[in-house]
């Protein structure tokens, strides 16, 4: 097979203790799973069904990064979450099998061009270019967990390590396997996956030169730096 011009390298994720790398396929996220985000986005929390947004695969970004503040936009907004790393290919996955799916987890960052996301909600439009971005999703290694569920622990952000965000993953809305389950009747969901499941309240504005530090107890801590003016 020949291309008009070479494909794009593959993005693929550092697996916590091991030399192999994890293939991304897709990027899945979930909106408003914490009540108290809910809220501070003008929203009452529920529990209708969860909705999602996608990233591409190339917004991605690694550990101990400093990317550029992006473009188009003068309020970028910080989104701690915890990420679910798929293992196991399937669709309408039933909630009790959802966690044999489950390769493993990490600290993400849902980066957010809230001014952009904003106008598109004004007019009913997608919200890809306030979520979608290049280098939009800091992530960490992720750690195995095959068939584990992530049922409590701290969630945590930091901004030039001034606390900004602080809850409790058994605050999420929607657990990880209703996660799964309710996205698998939607797409058929691939090993390689990734899904960010919400953040908690707190979120803001970061700028350029600020340093953000997030964690979630037992998982490495994501450190991502906004590159200064005129770098």
């Amino acid at each position: 097979m020949s291309y008009l011009f070479p494909p794009s390298a593959p993005v693929a994720v550092e697996i916590q203790g091991t030399a192999e790398r994890f293939p991304v396929h897709r990027i899945y996220c979930v909106g408003r799973n914490y009540a108290a985000h809910a809220r501070e986005m003008g929203k009452d929390p529920d529990r209708e069904p969860p909705f999602f947004f996608t990233k591409p695969p190339s917004a991605i970004v690694a550990n101990q990064a400093t990317i550029p503040y992006p473009s188009r936009t003068e309020n970028l907004h910080h989104e701690v979450e915890l990420v679910i790393a798929i293992g196991k290919s399937g669709k309408d996955i039933p909630v009790e099998a959802a966690l044999q799916h489950v390769f493993g987890y990490a600290v993400g960052i849902d980066l957010t061009r809230r001014d952009l996301q904003s106008q598109a909600k004004d007019k009913g439009h997608p919200w890809d270019t306030g979520k979608g971005f290049d280098r939009s999703a800091p992530l960490a290694a992720i750690h195995p967990a095959p068939g584990k569920d992530f049922v409590s622990g701290k969630i945590w952000l930091k901004v030039n390590g001034e606390e900004r965000q602080h809850g409790d993953i058994a605050d999420l809305i929607w657990s990880v396997p209703e996660i799964i389950s309710e996205l698998s009747t939607l797409f058929e969901l691939q090993a390689g996956d990734l899904i960010f499941t919400g953040t908690p309240a707190g979120v803001g504005a970061v700028k350029q030169g600020d340093r953000i530090e997030c964690g979630v107890d037992g998982l490495d801590t994501l450190v991502t730096t906004i590159a200064p003016a005129g770098q």
